[in-house]
This record gives structure tokens, C-alpha cells and sequence, in this order.
């Protein structure tokens, strides 16, 4: 069997007797290997997707090791060419910088960064963070943080924030208990927005998703709520979000996404007061990577059952 693996990760499949290719991923599937069985995608641009689509006729199974297999999904991909996610190799980091971006967000690290600069000693917000009437903007002890798409992450995620006394629920397209936490329906997030003070988005990107966070949303949140978003951009309506927070109807946000990336130097959001920007950091090292492959190769062989299938 035949694999293709990208050049922009390090791969050790000395487990399996194929034969392993490189190729890159900016690039058009070289001639001698479009007779590849198996494509393993990681940061591939969508030009070399859709070639791979229309140019390898053998192609049983693509393996993307991103979280979220929209890209790949997009590509054109034939209805027999079986798609496996990356689900699971990035729950630790996009936790960890999930909860780096909540905590500079509640405890307002944006302005004291400025502040810095300035080289100030920044009293006011000294007092803010101190005063009986807003101290309870500066904690996670005691907040109430909903977690919009309660997945994996979420499973990494949620015991950190309840690690520091925060009250989490969660919002997936069924209600239940998930890894410990309470999980509402879609259908009831609007009941629980208006106590939500941290909202965390982790939603993917799929047409159902699209601008998920709109106006209506951003209006049922409290004024002094905190919006995180480490899913994807597609789901966050953005002209709504900048007049959120230009007009002060949201605390602050903050975005390791965006709808278009990288984020254009001309965008109104690099200027938006309160809002924090990481450029699509979370994940970026997904954990792994060789063991999910192998597995999954090993599936194909054996005509047993993928993990992490999409479709296909």
C-alpha cells in the first residue's frame, strides 16, 4: 500500500510495511504518486486538497490530522474515499490555550499589556479588580462558564476551569452528562446565556454552524460576559461581534480564529477595543499523530471500523 504523508509534520510509521511518501503540501500531487491508497493531510492548502481530489482515482482513505476535517470535507473527495478526523491530538494544547485566553480575558491581561507599555501603574484597574462591587469580573472563582460544543476538548478543558472554582456547563446537540459536567441541548442554550459569565466556543465548522454566535446570541449575554473562541471563525458572526464590543454590550473577547485567515492588516477587529487576537495558535501540535495513522491504516487492511470517521 501506498501513503502519502505531508512535509509539514514528522511521521514515524516504521510500523507498518508500506511504502511512506513525502509530499508538499502547497503543492500538486506529484504524477508518480497519484496512485497512492492513502493521503495523510496536516496544514495543506485548499488548492493541493482539491487536486488530490480530482487526481488520485485509488484513493481509499484521507487522513487529516486537524480536529476540524472542514477543509477536507470541502474538497471535492470522492463518495467512497473514506475521511478520518484528528479528533483527540489537540485536546491538550487547545485546552491549555483555551484557558491561557479565558484567564487573560477575565482578568483583563489586554489592558494591563498596555499599561506596561505605557509604563504605567495602572491604579484604576488596581481598584476594579479589588472593589466588592466588580471583583467578581477578575475570578473564574465562582463564574459561571458555558462551553458551547462539548467534545473532547471540553472533556480537557471543563476540570481546569472547576479546578479554579469555576461552574461549568456545557452545550452539545443532546443534553446528558459528559465527563463529569452537565451538558444542555442546543436548543436550551438561549436559557442559559443570561448567567453565563465566560462563554467558550469550541463549536466546528459546518453549514448548520455558520455564525453560530449572531446578534441574537451576543444580545441574551450579559454586558459584562467574556467570549472566547478557539473553534473555528466561520461560526462567529463578526460584524456583530465588533459592534458588541464597540458599543460596550460584551466585556471583551477573545479569538484564536477568524473567517479569514490569516486576519487581513485592513480588518476593523485588530483595532476593536477589548478584544484579544492569537493567530490560530491552540492547536498547531497535535499529539499522536503516527499511532492515529497507523491505527487507521491497520483499519483499512483489515476491513474494520475507522476512528474518527467523517465520512466516506
Amino acid at each position: 500500500m501506498k501513503i502519502l504523508v505531508p512535509d509539514t509534520i514528522e511521521l514515524d510509521l516504521s510500523a507498518l510495511e508500506d511504502q511512506v511518501f513525502v509530499y508538499q503540501v502547497d503543492q500538486p500531487i506529484p504524477a508518480e504518486h497519484r496512485d497512492a491508497e492513502v493521503l495523510v493531510v496536516w496544514r495543506n492548502t485548499s488548492d493541493n486538497l482539491s487536486d488530490a481530489a480530482r487526481s488520485m482515482p485509488h484513493l481509499r482513505l484521507v487522513q487529516t490530522l486537524a480536529a476540524g476535517p472542514d477543509s477536507v470535507l470541502c474538497a471535492g473527495f470522492a463518495d467512497g474515499v473514506a475521511i478520518t478526523s484528528g479528533r483527540s491530538l489537540h485536546d491538550g494544547p487547545v485546552a491549555e490555550h483555551a484557558l491561557a485566553l479565558v484567564l487573560a480575558a477575565v482578568r483583563r491581561m489586554d489592558v494591563l499589556q498596555e499599561s506596561q507599555k505605557a509604563a504605567s501603574w495602572n491604579q484604576p484597574y488596581n481598584a476594579a479588580q479589588s472593589d466588592p462591587a466588580t471583583e467578581q469580573l477578575y475570578t473564574l472563582d465562582g463564574a459561571k462558564v458555558t462551553i458551547w460544543g462539548f467534545g473532547s476538548i471540553a472533556g480537557r478543558l471543563a476540570p481546569l476551569l472547576a479546578a479554579l472554582g469555576a461552574k461549568v456547563t456545557g452545550v452539545a446537540n443532546s443534553k446528558g452528562d459528559r465527563y463529569g459536567f452537565p451538558v444542555v441541548s442546543t436548543e436550551e442554550l438561549q436559557d442559559v446565556l443570561a448567567t453565563t459569565d465566560v462563554l467558550i466556543s469550541i463549536l466546528p465548522a459546518t453549514p448548520e454552524t455558520a455564525d453560530s454566535l449572531n446578534k441574537g446570541i451576543l444580545a441574551a449575554l450579559p454586558s459584562t460576559a467574556v467570549f472566547v473562541n478557539v473553534g473555528r471563525g466561520a461560526t462567529v458572526d463578526e460584524e456583530a461581534l465588533l459592534a458588541a464590543l464597540t458599543e460596550g454590550r460584551l466585556r471583551v473577547a477573545a479569538l484564536d480564529v477568524t473567517k479569514v485567515e490569516p486576519l487581513p492588516a485592513d480588518s476593523k477587529l485588530w483595532a476593536a477595543p477589548n478584544l484579544i487576537i492569537t493567530p490560530h495558535v491552540a492547536g498547531n501540535r497535535p499529539k499522536g499523530s503516527a499511532r492515529l495513522v497507523t491505527e487507521n491504516v491497520t483499519a483499512l487492511k483489515e476491513g474494520k471500523p475507522f476512528t474518527n470517521q467523517v465520512a466516506g
